[in-house]
């Protein structure tokens, strides 16, 4: 087994799709999010449902080669960390002004192809939300990209990373440090497991109104 080969898959990925872990020095494993701590590591496929495989199965002790104790909430650790990260990130793209706020500004950013991804906060309503969504759909029917949405954060934590208050639509803009935030905040969703619907029902608009075209 190479050094980046998940415990639990046994399958090779490229780092981004893994999450780093060590023994700290009370043997405890410790998340390595940065990948700079110190030591033997071990990777996981970074999906919470694997991070917790790897914990119930006593994967990490073998792969780290010592008797490691894990954490009960070690899962939970993790996500408080990735989204520590996505916000820390999403303050440096508001700061670089790469996030447009409101829900006007969203669409706007949406429909003229400056968006690369839209934020909704856990408090947004469905119209809200719709609206924004069909925005979305129009862009990828018109042969632009899918633009992800995603929902991982409360009005408050949106607020005090963004520096604004009723902070309920948000979208990153192009630019270096709209990626960078991008790649956190799709790191966390994806941790989550909670992104592929969302995109796959954008997908699925743009399929079907496709085969409607085809059939005018």
């Amino acid at each position: 087994m190479n050094d980046r080969t998940c415990i639990v898959t046994r399958q090779a990925a490229e780092p981004d799709a893994l999450l780093r872990f060590v023994a700290g020095p009370d043997l405890t494993v410790v998340p390595d999010i940065g990948r700079k701590l110190p030591g033997r590591g071990c990777w996981v496929t970074a999906e919470r449902r694997y991070v917790d495989q790897a914990a119930t199965k006593k994967l990490f002790a073998r792969a780290l080669k010592k008797d490691v104790t894990v954490p009960p909430d070690l899962g939970a650790t993790v996500d408080r960390l990735l989204a520590r990260t996505a916000l820390g990130a999403l303050g440096l793209a508001r700061k670089a002004g790469q996030v447009a706020l409101g829900a006007s500004k969203v669409d706007a950013a949406v429909r003229s192809g400056k968006a690369l991804a839209v934020l909704h906060a856990h408090e947004a309503s469905e119209d809200g939300v719709r609206k924004i969504a069909q925005a979305r759909r129009a862009v990828a029917y018109a042969g632009g990209p899918d633009i992800p949405a995603h929902k991982l954060f409360s009005e408050s934590e949106l607020g005090l990373a963004l520096g604004a208050t009723n902070v309920i639509h948000a979208a990153l803009l192009a630019g270096e440090a709209g990626k960078a935030a991008l790649k956190r905040v799709a790191a966390l969703d994806r941790y989550r497991g909670t992104s592929s619907d969302d995109r796959n029902r954008v997908a699925a608009a743009r399929t079907i109104e496709n085969a409607a075209e085809d059939t005018e």
